[in-house]
């Protein structure tokens, strides 16, 4: 039994040591580049809705207007790679790098590191799909699964508790902003006039970001009590729902500058974080 335990325990070293390559801390900084350019996209979306203009200010939109650049294909392929190292590097933080950390501290870890790992895959995924020509848009998508959630058993618990979830994340990254929960990613610049630019680029993205999300998470909650799945269309659908209140315009270029401001903050992390 001891000679299995030792197996284990080097074949997870040996993974670990395989985590550590420089290879991979390259892929994964880019995709955190990658993630950073969707942001500055799906903000200047949002901004030009708050003017009238359509798009989809989510992720899928973003990726449409890479595709239409002539270069489309080569960056769509670059950037399924990148968010996919991104993915593996975060799921290595979720495990094997985890293993050595008090008990409740890798059960976090493992929550928040395996969550955005299966995050940025999803992104990769999506780029790959755009990539090989097969184009969706994301608010049908999220009806079509708010429809199905709907019609199995113990779907209404199942879409509220989901609901609930996002609208946690979306505070988590309130308060994360408010913190400055952000400034333990990075190597500081404490004192500076770039630290202080930092500073504000990820308290201004991370709020907006937040606000954001909790947008899209009551639009489900609000699907699931009036069991209404129409109603939930995913952060392009809550984002335009903003247009039709009074202030409605102000709040969505107010979030699209705050995406900005995130996305040029994920930009200081590729460059600059602690891996």
């Amino acid at each position: 039994m001891a000679d299995g335990d030792s197996s284990v325990s080097e074949a997870a070293d040996a993974v670990e040591e395989a985590s550590d390559t420089k290879a991979l801390d390259v892929v994964a900084r880019s995709g955190f580049a990658v993630m950073a350019l969707l942001h500055i996209i799906v903000g200047a979306i949002a901004i030009a809705l708050a003017f009238g203009q359509p798009g989809q200010a989510e992720a899928t939109g973003a990726i449409e207007q890479l595709a239409a650049n002539p270069w489309g294909p080569a960056i769509l392929w670059t950037c399924v790679v990148a968010c996919t190292g991104l993915a593996l590097w975060q799921l290595s933080e979720a495990t094997v790098r985890a293993r050595h950390l008090p008990r409740k501290e890798r059960l976090g870890k493992l929550a928040s590191s395996g969550f955005l790992a299966a995050a940025y895959g999803s992104v990769g995924l999506s780029f790959a799909g755009f990539a090989v020509g097969r184009r969706g848009d994301s608010g049908d998508t999220t009806r079509d699964f708010s429809t199905a959630l709907l019609n199995a058993p113990f779907g209404l618990p199942v879409m509220v508790a989901l609901g609930l979830t996002i609208m946690g994340v979306g505070v988590y990254f309130i308060v994360k902003g408010l913190r400055r929960g952000f400034k333990q990613e990075l190597f500081h610049f404490d004192g500076t006039r770039r630290g202080r630019l930092i500073d504000s680029l990820g308290i201004a993205g991370h709020v907006a970001k937040g606000i954001a999300l909790n947008l899209a998470g009551l639009l489900f909650v609000i699907a699931a009590a009036k069991h209404s799945p129409e109603e939930s269309t995913g952060l392009d659908g809550s984002l335009k729902a903003l247009r039709d209140h009074p202030f409605g315009p102000y709040l969505l270029v107010a979030i699209g500058v705050g995406f900005i401001c995130y996305g040029l903050f994920a930009l200081v992390r590729a460059r600059f974080g602690r891996m």
